[in-house]
């Protein structure tokens, strides 16, 4: 078994590719999931898709054809080739993949750097298809890990300390703009999700008024309720209204379709300054000369800038990272030598049943002595295993071990395929961060 990611992201594929690879519905999501593994090679996976990314993450025993089934399948999704795919996915297999994963979750690989949002998305990527039997141990283990690593950056580092998401990007950008005059400005935010709700969060802290539009007016009143007064609510269906009485908007939908649309501007008089922060997009292109329009990956000049900023604590996430790489598969290789140790003591009691059996039954030993037999061979063996154990897990711990583990599984005839190797966790990853 090993692991695999195939990724299209902000750095290899453009937002126009990224758009036909997304992902809409949690339905899309599961009927993916549901035909990738069927395939006998793909043990597990999960799907992690957000504006910035489309990544299948997969457990498996067969990386070449798990790799080949991943494209054609997104091929025959999104109507891209299978060679338009490979020339912009990220490959990573193995000791690359979890690097990758730690790296993602610890939010490395974002544009905006530090953000927090990665960390909850592959998480409910990961549960999502837990709950739906798409995904299990395997690839719990390298979340449990993954979530361990993004929290030691977190802790550790800095990198959060500035824009959290593409969201906070876009109003920063905004108050670039327009400076101390944003204050008191009204800015129309259409879509009340989380993007939506933290670019209204940010834009009520310089003193903005907010019109929130979407299409469940009673949500939009809770959701207001929460934010505060300054912020009002109305349907999608006034749209055209809005769009036309101010200059300052922030379009994060989960439509499939656009939102916005060139026949709903009525006059191009006004300076107006757009973001769109969708995928697919919410805003058509339009031929407006007093348009400022942002999508996602015109905010990567911003990025840029806060990279600069936070490079050296950037460098330094990047080395706990590869640290915890290290530790999950030093982990992971002391993890498959406790089957073995457990099934050799294993056949070593039932060596003693048998022979305290034969002994008892053709009289060499008094069955008012079974007892204490059995207790004298067991600690006779568990002596004589001692040091072989200690050995065992020690040599484990080292990449050349596989092996000696093998060899060692071949004389003692043991197979350990089946065996539920959780028991045998580290304390500390003895809790999957589902319960």
């Amino acid at each position: 078994m090993s692991y695999q990611v195939v990724s299209f992201n902000h750095k290899n594929c453009e937002q126009e590719f990224r758009e036909k690879l997304a992902f809409s519905s949690d339905k899309e999501i599961k009927t993916m999931l549901d035909k990738l593994t069927v395939f006998d090679f793909i043990e597990e996976a999960y799907i992690v898709s957000t504006c910035n990314r489309v990544e299948i993450v997969l457990a498996t025993k067969d990386a070449f054809s798990s790799y080949h089934a991943v494209l054609g399948m997104l091929s025959l999704k999104s109507g891209l080739t299978f060679f338009e795919l490979k020339n912009m996915d990220g490959r990573y297999d193995d000791a690359d993949a979890i690097r990758h994963i730690f790296s993602v979750v610890s939010s490395l690989e974002s544009l905006v750097i530090g953000e927090s949002q990665i960390t909850g998305q592959v998480k409910e990527a990961y549960r999502f298809s837990f709950q739906n039997k798409t995904a299990g141990k395997k690839l719990n283990r390298v979340i449990s890990y993954a979530m361990k690593c993004a929290a030691e950056v977190r802790n550790v580092t800095n990198i959060s300390r500035y824009p959290l998401s593409i969201a906070s990007v876009a109003v920063t950008q905004a108050h670039q703009i327009y400076g101390d005059n944003i204050t008191g400005m009204t800015a129309v935010v259409i879509g009340a999700g989380e993007m939506g709700i933290i670019a209204i969060k940010n834009l009520l802290r310089l003193g903005c008024d907010i019109v929130i539009l979407g299409r469940d007016k009673d949500r939009l009143k809770a959701v207001a309720k929460e934010l505060g007064e300054d912020v009002r609510v109305d349907t999608m269906e006034h749209i055209h209204k809005y769009l036309n009485k101010y200059r300052l908007l922030f379009s994060a939908t989960s439509a499939k379709d656009t939102v916005i649309k060139p026949e709903m501007v009525e006059s191009d008089n006004i300076d107006r300054v757009w973001f769109d922060m969708a995928i697919p997009r919410d805003i058509d292109d339009m031929n407006l000369q007093k348009l400022q329009l942002f999508r996602i990956d015109d905010l990567k000049s911003i990025s840029k800038e806060n990279y600069a900023l936070k490079q050296e604590q950037a460098n330094r996430a990047i080395d706990i990272v590869d640290r915890y790489k290290v530790d999950f598969y030093r982990w992971l290789r002391v993890l498959s030598i406790e089957p073995v140790i457990r099934d050799m003591r294993l056949q070593a009691k039932e060596a003693i049943e048998k022979e305290l059996e034969r002994a008892t039954n053709r009289k060499f030993v008094p069955v008012e002595y079974k007892d204490n037999m059995r207790k004298m061979a067991e600690q006779m063996f568990n002596r004589f295993l001692h040091n072989a154990t200690l050995n065992l897990r020690e040599c484990s711990t080292e990449s050349s071990s596989t092996k000696r583990v093998d060899a060692i599984k071949e004389i003692f005839d043991i197979e350990t395929k089946d065996k539920n190797m959780k028991k045998y966790k580290k304390e500390h990853h003895k809790k999957s961060y589902l319960d």
